[in-house]
């Protein structure tokens, strides 16, 4: 496994080795003896966290360099988190490096239990932002956390709940129908977290027979049963330290539930056959399609596993309740793949755009995607028609806009007409303007006037 870099701002050579020969196990560590060398490495952006030792050449018995060097930090290396080090008689300082970005500080003579103590927590400081640092830029202009598409309100949302879940370790309940992404959520949840660099282990409840299940999510022993030949290590042994998915939750056993209850609340697991309880740290997070109230109300589901699941709840939504996303994600797959074929440009058909926004979507976005992949296969002259996507002729229904006055006439045609542009220009602002004949301020004045997300 690969260290944390860990960057040592200490003039004094006896206190420098005894610090890298102490914490060399635990942290990859640099040592920079004065304050030019530590600004060339911290420039680097290598170090996700710094011990400094204020008093620092040419002024080592004043704090004065170590405390410049603080204020630079912002410049240097803004995401670095900074534990000064400092004298027992420096409490007074020690306070005010904090007031000025440090996150905690050690006094002398150095206890190195409790620096230690001090630095794993600000590598956990350091970890979580970056996970923030990571949601901000992939939550960007094409509407996109993760990999998942949207730009609906709705979906806005689930990004934010996303971010929130995946700065904890509580239990995860996805729901959502066939085919709304849960799967993805789940990555995102622990692609955001601070267990990102660790294993995430999916587990199709569903998929693994009922007598292979047990020992799929927690091992055997060699000889525990007829053709236990070896030791197996189980999904939850090997995602320790990480996430186990547990997709479509609802379809384990009642003798399976208990075991992932008991797990739980205790952390541990045996294998089958083993008298050894081993004890884990994995975040689980489950999905389901099915309504758990109702699997409890029959017998089929336990009401207590239900309540420690659901301590973190993210329903998804159907695709027809977000059809701002529709044109978007359409596009989004079109894209994907045509590249994936090397097809070169392909557009839909302005039947296929109507078609597309009108279909009611039962198979959600996993049978959008389907749709347009069959499309591919079938489609000539760089076109994608309705007919191509399988979906039947849109008529609009002339009873379905009312309106009393011409105000309202007029405020329904505005709406029509820029969604239409939004859909078929894939939300690209200058296009769709272009497609309307308005300026670009004019445009966003109407999505304003309409509450049209962009």
């Amino acid at each position: 496994m690969t260290k944390k870099k860990l960057l040592i701002i200490e003039d004094e050579p006896s206190v420098a080795k005894q610090l890298k020969w102490s914490l060399g196990q635990a942290f990859d560590i640099s040592v920079a003896a004065d304050a030019k060398k530590a600004r060339q490495l911290l420039t680097s952006g290598s170090y996700p966290v710094a011990t400094l030792d204020l008093g620092l050449p040419p002024s080592p018995d004043t704090p004065d360099e170590g405390i410049k060097l603080l204020e630079e930090m912002g410049t240097l290396a803004p995401h670095t988190k900074v534990v000064v080090i400092t004298g027992n008689s420096e409490q007074e300082t020690a306070v005010k490096t904090v007031a000025l970005g440090a996150v905690d500080f050690c006094a002398k003579p150095i206890d190195l239990k409790v620096l230690e103590i001090i630095l794993n927590r600000t590598f956990n400081i350091y970890t979580l932002e970056a996970a923030n640092r990571q949601l901000c830029k992939q939550i960007n202009q094409d509407g996109s956390l993760c990999g998942i598409i949207g730009i609906s309100p709705i979906m806005n949302k689930v990004f934010s709940l996303i971010k929130k879940v995946s700065e904890t370790d509580y239990p995860v309940l996805i729901t959502g129908e066939s085919g709304t992404g849960k799967e993805m959520v789940a990555h995102a949840i622990h692609t955001l977290s601070a267990r990102s660099q660790k294993p995430f282990i999916i587990i199709n409840c569903g998929a693994i027979p009922e007598n292979l299940l047990e020992s799929e999510l927690f091992g055997h022993e060699k000889g525990a049963f007829t053709g236990a030949v070896a030791r197996k290590t189980g999904k939850f042994e090997l995602a320790d330290s990480g996430t186990v998915f547990l997709d479509e939750i609802g379809e384990l056993p009642m003798p399976m539930q208990v075991k992932i209850l008991r797990f739980l609340q205790e952390g541990t697991i045996e294998r089958i056959g083993g008298n050894k309880v081993l004890s884990l740290d994995v975040r689980i997070i489950a999905a389901t399609n099915a309504d758990l109230k109702k699997a409890i109300g029959r017998g089929d589901f336990r009401e207590d596993l239900y309540f420690r699941m659901n301590v973190l709840p993210v329903n998804l939504p159907l695709l027809k309740e977000r059809p701002e996303d529709i044109m978007v994600l359409a596009q989004h797959f079109l894209r994907s793949e045509t590249q994936s074929l090397k097809a070169g440009r392909i557009s839909f058909s302005p039947g296929a755009i109507a078609a597309l926004s009108a279909h009611d979507w039962p198979g959600n976005v996993r049978e959008l995607q389907n749709r347009i992949c069959r499309a591919l296969s079938i489609f000539s002259d760089k076109i994608i028609t309705r007919e191509n996507l399988g979906l039947g002729t849109c008529q609009l229904d002339p009873a379905a806009e009312s309106f009393s006055t011409l105000q309202e006439a007029r405020n329904q045609a505005e709406q029509r007409c820029v969604r239409q542009a939004l859909m078929l220009t894939g939300n690209n602002i200058s296009q769709a303007a272009k497609l309307l004949k308005i300026s670009r301020p004019t445009l966003h004045d109407l999505l304003k006037k309409h509450d049209i997300k962009s």
